[in-house]
């Protein structure tokens, strides 16, 4: 198995800065998505996504909403050559201080629960935002920051205590790291 972790919103799709996705017709794939995933997919990485969903602890839309979005999004992804291998949300709020939500690790200790040990050293995650570096950071595994979302210029990474050993542009970028890393590697 060769995992790789991303976070969703402002990595595969648009980042809602005041508000969360809600429904399938506000979902917005990002411009390089389809094309980054599907090199991911092609080189032969299981992606994983691991995302922080506090709308639904909120009250703002249902499991079932989040759900639909997801099989929508894998439907798309699949009709452009990507496949998503698993899906882990954290559906809390922030108050209820679960083990799920970044950057706390339980989402990757969830994976690893149901498929395995992996080599984290050689595994990447991939975020637009400091709880993302963190969470992969502390999970031991190495980290991309991506602009396309939540962060948008380098010098935001500055105050961070958590710092990210790549950082790209978008996710396009971020697949091309990830496989010339991995090849290095082998």
């Amino acid at each position: 198995m060769k995992p790789v972790f991303l976070d969703r919103d402002g990595v595969i799709s648009i980042f809602t800065p005041d508000d969360y996705i809600k429904k399938w017709s506000e979902f917005e794939f990002l411009p390089t998505a389809f094309e980054g995933l599907k090199k991911l997919t092609e080189n032969g990485f299981d992606i994983v996504i691991i995302s922080n969903q506090a709308g639904v602890g909120r009250g703002l839309f249902s499991i079932e909403d989040l759900q639909n979005i997801t099989q929508k999004m894998q439907q798309e992804l699949k009709k452009h050559g990507a496949e998503i291998y698993k899906v882990y949300y954290c559906v809390h709020k922030k108050e209820d201080d679960c083990n799920c939500r970044k950057p706390k690790i339980g989402l990757i200790e969830q994976f690893i629960a149901e498929n395995g040990e992996f080599e984290r050293e050689k595994t990447f995650f991939v975020g637009d935002a400091d709880v993302d570096i963190e969470t992969g950071i502390k999970s031991g595994l190495r980290t991309i920051l991506v602009l396309s979302g939540k962060t948008k210029l380098v010098d935001e990474v500055q105050s961070w205590n958590f710092k990210p050993e790549f950082i790209a542009n978008n996710i396009k970028e971020a697949a091309d790291i990830i496989i010339k890393e991995t090849k290095k590697g082998e």
